[in-house]
């Protein structure tokens, strides 16, 4: 019989993922960077969710009242607890993981060791999931000072936050992977990550707006996150969160094997 020849794009996307335990020595890598530097790194996380707090949660909840909510802090709360860590792992996985792989040639210098691009590509998730973790620390802090928390069932978001902080890392990276440029990074912040924030539920209720944007908003990841953050935070759990979770699952699978295949495609040569 004649051999068929597999061509080589169709042999990575179909290849096993070839992870081990290296993928913790990138993980490693990038936390030792962070704890020379998480002084200056400190400074976002911090400020800009504290004064989106003060600004709309004290400033503008004067004004507007949510129907069920005893304050408008205690409606943007819980969303604001999904989504700052969502910017945190695709920023790590773009900006960062850009520079890493094309500025400074991490990743080369990583390939040419016995670690394989798929424990790159995992350890660079993991990262993301861990600086999704921290910021989520951070925001709980924050919510709590300000008396927004309504149930202990809320800190069932620490866990969540690693599992979101994959997914929404292995998002980002499936980007980092195509993008030819820095600045091209621009347009995945500006069509995916921006949109997610203003129109995931986060500041005001997407019952209230067309249909289309409802729709529209459930297919993407930020707003299935909200939803459940905003249910723990109220100590309410229905089954529909089960569902919600379930969609982040499928979602994260997806995109992390086609971060897997886009970054052998790019870094295998």
């Amino acid at each position: 019989m004649t051999a068929i020849a597999i061509p080589r794009t169709a042999r990575r996307a179909i290849q096993r993922p070839d992870v081990s335990w290296l993928a913790l020595r990138v993980w490693q890598r990038n936390r030792d960077v962070y704890l020379n530097v998480w002084k200056s790194e400190l400074i976002w996380p911090l400020v800009e969710p504290l004064l989106t707090l003060i600004a709309l949660g004290i400033g503008l909840g004067d004004f507007v009242e949510i129907e069920g909510q005893d304050s408008y802090i205690d409606y943007i709360a819980p969303g604001m607890l999904a989504v700052f860590p969502m910017w945190t792992a695709v920023s790590e996985c773009a900006w960062g993981s850009f520079f890493r792989m094309d500025a400074q040639r991490t990743f080369d210098a990583m390939v040419a060791t016995p670690v394989s691009v798929d424990d790159v590509t995992t350890g660079e998730v993991l990262w993301a999931a861990s600086r999704s973790l921290l910021t989520t620390m951070y925001m709980m802090a924050m919510i709590v000072v300000f008396g927004a928390v309504g149930s202990p069932l809320v800190l069932a978001v620490f866990p969540l936050a690693v599992f979101t902080g994959v997914m929404f890392g292995a998002i980002s990276l499936c980007y980092t992977a195509v993008a030819r440029s820095v600045s091209s990074l621009n347009y995945f912040f500006a069509a995916f990550v921006t949109p997610q924030f203003w129109l995931a539920g986060v500041f005001f209720p997407l019952s209230e707006m067309p249909k289309w944007v409802e729709t529209a908003a459930w297919f993407t990841p930020a707003y299935h996150v909200v939803s459940v953050y905003r249910g723990l935070a109220a100590g309410e759990w229905a089954w529909s969160y089960a569902g919600h979770i379930a969609w982040i699952g499928v979602v994260l699978v997806a995109f992390y094997a086609l971060a897997l295949f886009l970054m052998r495609r790019r870094l295998v040569k």
